[in-house]
């Protein structure tokens, strides 16, 4: 099991069918695998993964986490990770924002924040 995270961290868990499968999704939003865990062959897998500073777990297990939660968090260039999804950004004064669904339907926000003149 990785170590490697301050000890007063939230950590958002996202329930999934597959864990590898939704690793290679996240991996397009700049998310590295960086551990998993299964308590043994043919249980459930768990998954760790990290964006910068930025925690994500993944879990097939039924009783870790709700169906379909949100995660927000802000990134320099939101405009790059538009691009990969195909996706246009909502703007605001000083925000720039998209929203994506995984396809086990976990929604993920995600924001640059801009000077404001």
């Amino acid at each position: 099991m990785y170590r490697n995270r301050s000890a007063e961290e939230p950590v958002r868990i996202f329930r999934v069918t597959d864990c590898l499968a939704m690793a290679s999704w996240y991996a397009r939003i700049g998310f590295e695998l960086i551990g998993e865990h299964c308590f043994e062959p043919g249980f459930p897998l768990y998954a760790f993964l990290r964006r910068g500073n930025v925690h994500l777990h993944l879990s097939e297990h039924t009783g870790d986490a709700p169906y379909h939660p949100v995660a927000y968090f802000y990134v320099d260039d939101v405009d790059t990770i538009a691009i990969e999804f195909g996706v246009e950004y909502k703007t605001s004064p000083g925000l720039a924002k998209i929203q994506l669904t995984d396809p086990d339907g976990n929604r993920i926000r995600i924001n640059t924040v801009h000077p404001v003149d």
